[in-house]
C-alpha cells in the first residue's frame, strides 16, 4: 500500500491575522485597540498581525486563545501552515545533494 501523498496547495494559506479579524473581531464588534489592550500588545503590532505582516508566536497564541475562548493550538497551527508554505516557496529551487529515503517496514 502506498503512503498518502501530502495535499498540495495552489495558494498561500490564509494568515491567522486575517482569520482573527474576519472571524472574531469584526463579527463581535471588537475594536482593534481594545483587543490589543486585552492581549497586552501594541495596537501597531496587532495591526501588523491583522494585515499579515507579523507572526503570531506561541505565547501570543495562548493569550488570543484565552481571550477569545479558542485554543492555543488553533492559532499555532494556522501560523505553522503559513510558515510551512513560505518556507517551501523560498526553497522551491533548492535540491539536496543526497536523498535518504525512509526505511521500508519489515513485512
Amino acid at each position: 500500500m502506498n503512503a498518502p501523498r501530502p495535499l498540495r496547495r495552489n495558494r498561500r494559506p490564509t494568515h491567522p491575522g486575517v482569520i482573527l479579524r474576519e472571524h472574531y473581531l469584526v463579527p463581535r464588534k471588537i475594536l482593534q485597540k481594545n483587543f490589543a489592550d486585552d492581549v497586552e500588545i501594541s495596537e501597531k503590532h496587532l495591526s501588523r498581525i491583522i494585515n499579515g505582516h507579523a507572526r503570531i508566536d506561541a505565547p501570543l497564541a495562548a493569550r488570543i486563545a484565552k481571550t477569545l475562548g479558542t485554543t492555543t493550538l488553533f492559532w499555532v497551527n494556522l501560523q505553522a501552515s503559513v510558515d510551512a508554505w513560505d518556507g517551501e516557496q523560498a526553497e522551491a529551487d533548492w535540491q539536496p545533494q543526497t536523498v535518504y529515503p525512509p526505511e521500508r517496514a519489515a513485512s
